[in-house]
């Protein structure tokens, strides 16, 4: 395969994405041109919230192509549009033989979430110091641990083992954080998600942890739960305020993740008339909030 690199304005991105596809490319990308400068920006999508931008306002746009000649001709074709003013070709290259496999796997390392609490891909060996592991591989279903989200979540759990308890995940995606919980001695855990291949993934995952757990849509959540865990996003939690709150059994706790810090007040106000939200935990830009009912 040969790589055709274009460096061009937030304003062209889509134009030679497009056209790019049109000309047969096996693939096309796009990323931050200025990643790792003090230029960098963080582009955030979220449900309810306006797009975000199509490319930074400087992109790099990667396309794939089976041939050399291929390349070089849709360069020279773009370079010819008016679309195509203020950008650049940068290069075109081969694309070094790999072991794709290998090299997805490469980057899944162990990730700790405590100096005992582990989240270990399969083809890795368990570090000394895990004394609980959740065995995991990267799947269609988000939740890998890697995301600060899924940690904090991860990291409330250990601190908080809902030993006994009868726990709900909503919004279970990988079924990590029902994982997490079921290793931590709850005693019967349900894990709900409104995509049928995240409902899979969860039994999935937990058969390969040896641990029980409870998944389907999100009617199958029903009564009271000593612990509610949510790591959505903060529109869909907002909306989602009365029927989670309504799951929380008395002395039960309410713990919510995929909020921006910025978010915060929102959420709060949202969910007012059921808990009080405090924030429980931060992490690179993200809140973990939680809540307990009284008794």
């Amino acid at each position: 395969m040969f790589e055709l690199r274009l460096v061009c304005p937030e304003s062209a991105v889509e134009p030679i994405s497009d056209a790019l596809q049109a000309l047969d490319a096996l693939s096309v990308s796009a990323e931050d041109a200025d990643a790792d400068t003090q230029a960098e920006q963080a582009l955030f999508g979220e449900p309810g919230l306006p797009p975000p931008a199509p490319g930074w306002s400087r992109t790099t746009v990667v396309a794939l192509f089976t041939q050399e000649g291929a390349a070089r001709e849709a360069a020279a074709l773009l370079a010819a549009q008016d679309f195509f003013a203020g950008s650049q070709v940068q290069s075109v290259a081969p694309v070094p033989e790999q072991d794709w496999v290998r090299l997805t796997q490469s980057q899944f390392d162990p990730v700790a979430i405590t100096p005992e609490f582990w989240i270990v891909p399969s083809w890795h060996e368990v570090p000394a110091a895990a004394t609980r592991v959740i065995r995991l591989d990267p799947g269609l279903a988000f939740g890998t641990g890697t995301h600060p989200t899924t940690r904090m979540c991860l990291r409330w759990l250990a601190a908080h083992p809902p030993t006994g308890q009868r726990v709900l995940d909503y919004g279970c995606g990988s079924g990590i954080l029902a994982i997490g919980a079921a290793l931590h001695g709850a005693r019967a855990v349900d894990a709900v998600d409104i995509d049928p291949a995240a409902v899979q993934s969860t039994q999935a995952n937990a058969a390969a942890n040896g641990v029980s757990i409870d998944s389907g849509l999100p009617d199958a959540a029903h009564g009271l739960y000593d612990t509610v865990l949510a790591n959505i996003l903060a529109t869909p939690l907002k909306v989602l305020a009365p029927l989670l709150c309504a799951h929380v059994a008395a002395g039960g706790a309410l713990v919510l993740a995929g909020i921006l810090e910025r978010q915060t007040e929102e959420l709060q106000q949202a969910y007012r008339p059921w808990l009080a939200l405090q924030v429980a935990d931060t992490q690179d830009g993200w809140v973990l909030m939680t809540a307990t009912r009284a008794r």
